[in-house]
């Protein structure tokens, strides 16, 4: 059976680790390294869409990378209990067209034994900024 340490239940430091292991794969923009984190049979909710199972998670990145250009992410802890983790977060990427965004949001997660993340519920809104206001 596969694992990803930390598993839980979750402390401060191993929830700072999930969070941190979070942020370095998403940065990485590698569909199939990210969806290493997730179950087999993650379910998901990513703004409007609803994602299920890890072949679905590697598509929805490998399509969401192609459209967000120098994509930058951070992520910060929120809140943990057991085998859940809040994080809110920001990142900034530029569409074809050259315009600068940032999205704001917060995850909720819910990892399984083995510390795959079983579920992920994620509601972002986007804002446009011009190249200047850049922070990541």
């Amino acid at each position: 059976m596969e694992k990803k340490h930390p598993l839980p239940p979750f402390n401060e430091e191993t929830a700072q680790q999930k969070v941190q292991m979070a942020e370095d794969a998403w940065n990485s923009k590698d569909p199939l390294k990210v969806s290493r984190a997730y179950s087999i049979d993650t379910e998901w909710r990513n703004r409007d869409q609803f994602i299920n199972g890890r072949k679905q998670v590697q598509d929805f990145l490998s399509e969401k990378w192609k459209k967000e250009l120098d994509y930058k992410l951070k992520k910060e802890l929120w809140a943990f209990r057991a085998n859940r983790i809040a994080v809110r977060f920001e990142y900034e990427y530029r569409n074809e067209a050259g315009q600068w965004f940032r999205a704001y949001g917060n995850e909720n997660w819910e990892f399984d034994e083995n510390g795959l993340m079983q579920k992920r519920y994620a509601s972002i809104n986007d804002l446009a900024i011009k190249e200047s206001e850049r922070k990541l």
